[in-house]
């Protein structure tokens, strides 16, 4: 994986010296690991036609969802089944990041998105409306099976429902992203992961879908919950998983995902997760304060406080592209930053605190305080530049002013070129710098 991922950052400086051949492809070594893609980048088979966009702006035109995302994960305490109806729609490319994986057998390409907040697999089956284009055959799988209602797993799938009572099809309604719903066949087959082959896994046959918000080609859930990953595979990944992203900069770039406690990282800070019995696929934390350069941003406990009646405290993420606070904790944090910088403030999109470039050198560093863990930001994980590069802003947010606003996100821009570690057996989340690209 790591020789892989180097290579992908080095093909675009070679083809600055010499003439690339037309017909190599910088994709062909990451075929059969688990490069961790992003959607929009050169390896993903969502990245044609190429964005017209720069990176930046794609970056901030997915950064536009995450109120949406945010409410979403706010909206999970106590979640009643949907009875939402689903009809034909329009499903687009979402989901910041995505890996290789097969299923069935012999096995079908998926390219699904990696959901830390989110437990069941699923994906567009054959016969599927309002699904891509890419979709699973199951009649040409030989080891494809429907899941019956009277199988425990059944009643562990929320929205799950029978035509008849304690017999046929398990089948189940859910909703995504806050604008999105589907229904699903529950089904096993075997699911393909580099090297790993996971035989009857658990996961959703999509038959129709609605809204724009469910990942193209599926989901991979790393959630928590008893349809997850980890759950499912037991003693083979011993809950234990890790990724590290990329930096949205380069067009070429992958990270990885490791699944097991082999070749995770021996030297990493570790600080507590956290269970909340009515958001299990969350990853809680305690994050207890956070820094602008020397001074800690003076923030109420209660604020920053894990409750898990209300849901309030603080998730890491995958799904969600900039770090939201509630509002008192944001502006904290903001009117701090903004006082150690110099030259006037202006907006860019969800930024409210963009400065000149050149002041980027003076800018203070943001650190944010864990039980056990200081994770200080490099500047590439805080600020964020405008197209033009004049601007260099603060890449954070408010969390959506609604009724559910109690949740704090640590996102995906602000894990990049870090290795993040889940270990779920023991109740921890490690982090190490780590060069993703």
């Amino acid at each position: 994986m790591e020789h892989s991922s180097i290579l992908a950052t080095l093909i675009p400086l070679i083809c600055l010296s010499i003439a690339c051949n037309a017909a190599f492809d910088p994709c062909s070594s990451q075929k059969s690991d688990l490069s961790v893609i992003h959607i929009y980048g050169k390896c993903s088979p969502f990245n044609s036609p190429k964005p017209t966009t720069s990176w930046v702006n794609t970056v901030l035109n997915m950064a536009s969802n995450d109120p949406e995302r945010v409410s979403y994960l706010s909206s999970l305490v106590a979640q009643k089944p949907t009875s939402v109806p689903i009809a034909p729609g329009q499903v687009i490319n979402v989901g910041s990041y995505v890996v290789r994986a097969k299923i069935g057998t012999p096995g079908q390409l998926m390219f699904m998105v990696l959901d830390t907040s989110n437990d069941a697999a699923w994906m567009p089956c054959s016969g599927c409306t309002g699904c891509s284009s890419t979709v699973f055959a199951p009649n040409t799988s030989t080891t494809y099976g429907m899941v019956d209602c009277s199988v425990p797993e059944c009643t562990q799938v929320s929205g799950a429902s029978c035509l008849t009572a304690g017999s046929g099809s398990c089948l189940f309604n859910r909703t995504y992203g806050g604008d999105s719903t589907f229904s699903a066949t529950l089904s096993r087959d075997t699911l393909t992961l580099g090297n790993d082959v996971i035989p009857n896994y658990g996961f959703g046959c999509i038959n129709a879908a609605s809204g724009g918000s469910l990942p193209p080609q599926g989901l991979l859930g790393l959630g928590r919950g008893s349809m997850s990953l980890l759950s499912q595979t037991g003693s083979l990944y011993s809950g234990v998983f890790s990724y590290c992203l990329p930096s949205f900069k380069s067009y070429y770039f992958s990270g990885s995902l490791k699944l097991g406690p082999l070749g995770q990282p021996k030297n990493i800070k570790m600080t507590p997760l956290l269970k909340n019995p009515h958001r299990p696929s969350l990853y809680y934390v305690n994050l207890t304060g956070v820094s602008v350069g020397r001074v800690n941003v003076p923030i109420a406990p209660e604020l920053l406080a894990f409750d898990p009646t209300t849901g309030s405290g603080t998730i890491i993420d995958s799904g969600t592209v900039i770090t939201r606070f509630i509002q008192p904790i944001y502006n904290g944090i903001r009117d701090e930053f903004r006082k150690q910088i110099t030259g006037p403030i202006s907006s860019l999109g969800a930024f409210d605190t963009c400065f000149a470039a050149t002041n980027e050198e003076i800018a203070p560093a943001i650190t944010l305080h864990f039980t056990g863990l200081d994770l200080k930001l490099p500047t590439e994980n805080a600020l964020i530049h405008s197209s033009s590069g004049s601007l260099a802003c603060l890449a954070m947010a408010a969390a959506p002013n609604n009724v559910n606003s109690v949740l704090n996100v640590i996102a995906n821009l602000q894990q990049q070129n870090l290795r993040i570690l889940f270990d779920t057996v023991n109740s921890r989340l490690g982090i190490a710098r780590e060069l993703c690209n």
